[in-house]
This record gives C-alpha cells, structure tokens and sequence, in this order.
C-alpha cells in the first residue's frame, strides 16, 4: 500500500433470499470500526437496496446479529479489527437455521414459536394472596440467573448443528428459557412444561456440542442449562414410578 493511500476493505455481502448470491463492495477501513458500521455504510453510500436489521447499537437488543466470517455474532459490538482477514476480506451472511427474509434480515417467528412450544412463559398457577420470597442465594435462584439474562438474539440458533439437521428441534434459547422457569419456585407450569421439552424435539435431542455456550454474546451456557432439564425430566420420571 502506497504511503498515505487508504486502507480499504472487501466485503463479501449475501444478496437476495436463499438462492441469492454474495455481492462485494469495498469499504475504506478506519480505527475502531465495527461491522455494523460497515453495513451502515454499504446501505447508506454504495447501495440502498440492501437489506439488514438493528436497533440499539450498544448490544442490548441483538436484532443486528450476522454470520461474520464464518461466526454468528452482534455485528455491532464486533470491531473489524478484531475479525477481519489479514488481506482485508470480510464475508457476511444471514443467521443460519433461519429463512433469510431479504440479504442480512431474516424471519425469526419460527425461533419465537419454538419458545412457546417449550412452555417458556411465566405460569403463575394457582392465585396467590401473599407475596412469594425468593433467596437470591437460594440454589433455584442461582440457576435461574444462570440463564436469565438472554435477550433472544438467534446467535445460539443459528450456531447449533441439531437445529441445522431437524428443522423441529426447539433449540438452545428456548431450552435455556425453559429452564429458568424450572427453577422459578413461584411458576406453577413444571410438569406440563418439562413434559413439553421431553418429546424427540426437546432437551434429549442436543449432542451437546457447546456452539450455543461457545458463541452466546451473553456468556450464558445453554448446553448446562439442557443439561438440567435432562435432570429435571428423570427425576420426574422416577418419582412417577409405582
């Protein structure tokens, strides 16, 4: 590169839906850049026409989630730096598992439904009257915050080898919600919800891989969390034994 020339990056953006095409434009690379900064810039300078998604920019919402180079991850709390190729390559796609709606965005209403199929929302049960206690040393509270802290990114998701083989698995996130309910002690849905993640679509399913703990942006581990509803699913079965 010639003395005082700019850097410049080549950014290998997927196009279309899934029979679309990768479409390269290049990028000048400037200090502290993320990729969501790239994209910013590719619709915004190069070609309007390009489909993405984010909202918050400081990853709390994780709508911006890509594949970068070959790894789900938050494209907006993912410097260039840190990813890009030493000859200045970056390779976006779409989250994997997922139908790509248009170029980078993609459909996550299937995601969200596997979360009600594993009864991950709060059932209060039977009415109460009093105020309910929860320890926040308590072991049930401990492996509830575990897990609790995911915001439903899709990066688990789109990381995870089973949900690329069996469409119908329910995946990491809505395991892991699962499980934080199961451990809820004011939740009144255990047994309809630990019989909802025991069919050949639930937490038997993992191979235990690790993608999802490897790659969540949150540092949670679902693959432990899968691994206590294993638990949770035996000993119900034993104690229903005659």
């Amino acid at each position: 590169m010639a003395e005082g020339s700019e850097a410049m990056l080549s950014v290998e953006v997927w196009r279309g839906t899934e029979a679309g095409a990768f479409q390269t434009f290049r990028v000048p690379q400037r200090a502290h850049q993320t990729i969501l900064d790239v994209v910013t810039e590719i619709q915004r300078d190069l070609d309007a026409t390009l489909s993405y998604r984010f909202a918050c920019r400081v990853g709390m919402c994780g709508s911006c989630a890509m594949v970068v180079n070959g790894r789900p991850r938050w494209t907006c709390r993912t410097r260039v730096s840190e990813v890009v190729s030493p000859d200045g390559a970056l390779r976006l796609e779409p989250l994997r598992n997922f139908t790509v709606v248009k170029d980078l965005a993609v459909e996550m209403t299937t995601f969200f439904d596997k979360w009600r199929d594993a009864k991950g929302s709060f059932d209060p049960g039977d009415a109460r009257a009093d105020f309910h206690v929860v320890p926040p040393a308590s072991t049930e509270r401990q492996a509830a915050d575990a897990g609790i802290e995911c915001i439903g990114c899709g990066v688990c998701y789109s990381a995870c080898d089973v949900v690329a083989w069996d469409k119908d698995y329910l995946g990491p996130a809505a395991l892991n919600r699962a499980w934080t309910l199961v451990n809820d002690v004011r939740d009144g849905g255990n047994d309809a919800r630990i019989a909802a993640v025991s069919g050949s679509a639930g937490c038997h399913a993992c191979h235990a891989h690790m993608n999802c703990t490897e790659f969540c942006p949150r540092g949670i581990a679902p693959t432990y969390s899968i691994a206590g509803l294993k638990r949770a699913m035996m000993t119900r079965a034993l104690r229903r034994r005659p």
